[in-house]
């Protein structure tokens, strides 16, 4: 019996896809993502001013404005600060950040799809001198290209697992037992103060459990993280990312790993 052509290519997909994907949170407007939307209602506040601004290399001058991190995140991939290879932003926010039921804040990137991910690690403060910073986990096995592609369901803990539009969430109670915070350094009900800092893709940089991260690398003009904005939220349930209503999403590319894989260009559209 003759095989459909349309048969094998949805074997195609699903198996890559079951092969590949990782134990983390999908992209956007999939099950089980954590993707927060802009406009979500859980949003407060957004970040206000900054205190330091370190450019890392390959980030030319019109994406070197904090300015353009502060307040709304507009969703615009040139409306962005770049941080450069290696590069760090301390944000500052009218009022303190909290530890609350659920996300307590996101930070909004401009990645144009869901696998070119340029990651940050993402670390607070109370002082402003010691900071904490969230554990990010990193599984994508090998180097990125430039335009390659990162498996979001591969990463967890890091600023830009998600496109353009969606903030990565993250919780304050995550980081209740380290040294610092048991010590009071850091009150995790009281963070003015929170860092973000480039991950360098070509796996020099490690994450919490001391494995390679690898990210698109070498990228140029506006390199590293592009920052968005970070917004504020009132207890948005981790069980919902709140990514509902995407439901136009663009035409994306995906991949899954790093420089290998599946890859179906231009062929899937968001449900």
């Amino acid at each position: 019996m003759r095989v459909s052509a349309w048969f094998v290519f949805v074997f195609f997909i699903f198996f890559c896809t079951r092969i590949l994907a990782g134990p983390y949170a999908p992209e956007a407007g999939r099950p089980g993502s954590q993707a927060l939307i802009l406009g979500h209602g859980g949003i407060i506040a957004w970040a206000t001013g900054f205190r330091e601004y370190v450019p890392g290399e390959a980030v030319e001058d019109p994406w070197m404005d904090p300015q353009r991190a502060m307040g709304p995140a507009t969703g615009k991939a040139s409306d962005v600060l770049s941080l450069g290879r290696g590069g760090s932003i301390v944000l500052t926010f009218d009022a303190p950040l909290m530890n609350r039921e659920g996300w307590d804040f996101a930070v909004f990137g401009n990645s144009f799809s869901d696998t070119f991910l340029e990651l940050a690690f993402v670390e607070v403060s109370t002082d402003g001198r010691n900071f904490v910073r969230f554990p990010a986990h990193s599984l994508t096995q090998n180097p990125v290209h430039a335009f390659g592609h990162v498996d979001p369901t591969d990463i967890d803990g890091f600023a830009g697992k998600y496109r353009a539009g969606f903030g990565t969430p993250f919780d304050l109670e995550d980081l209740k037992d380290f040294e610092a915070v048991r010590s009071g350094l850091v009150n995790l009900n009281d963070i003015p103060y929170l860092r973000l800092v480039d991950v360098v893709g070509d796996g020099s940089t490690q994450d919490h459990f001391g494995n390679k991260v690898y990210a698109p690398y070498p990228t140029k003009i506006s390199a590293g993280f592009d920052l968005d904005g970070v917004a504020v939220l009132n207890g948005v349930p981790r069980e919902s990312g709140g990514g509902e209503g995407d439901t136009e999403a663009p035409l994306v590319s995906r991949g899954m790993g790093g420089g290998g894989g599946c890859f179906l260009q231009g062929l899937l559209k968001n449900p």
